[in-house]
């Protein structure tokens, strides 16, 4: 990950950095192997960049993070989630760009 403000949510600290977050989250649902998901990167990282401490922004790899992709029923990638009070509020499947992204982020943060 390039940008210091993506984190690695983890099958281990995702109920911790994304469900019980105050703020709201951006989750990545990724691969190595996925070229559309290579090419979302630049665009995940800008908004973290952008946005700061006002929102979390991080990806799931699904590879290495079974129970969570499972548990969310992630079944292509890229997959995006956004999570405000620990729950989904709005998925988008493929690449978006990033004004869609941002906008349904704003909103989740009201």
């Amino acid at each position: 990950m390039s940008s210091a403000h993506v984190k690695e949510f983890t099958d281990a600290n995702f109920d911790s950095e994304v469900l019980s977050s105050s703020t709201p989250v951006l989750v990545d649902f990724w691969a190595e192997w996925c070229m559309p998901c290579r090419s979302l990167g630049p665009i995940i990282d800008a908004i973290a960049t952008e946005k700061g401490e006002a929102v979390k922004v991080g990806k799931v790899d699904i590879d290495a993070n079974r129970e969570v992709t499972m548990k969310y029923g992630i079944t292509a990638i890229p997959t995006i989630m956004i999570f405000k009070d620990g729950k989904p509020v709005r998925t988008f499947v493929g690449l978006h760009k990033k004004e869609g992204l941002v906008a349904a982020l704003e909103q989740a943060a009201g």
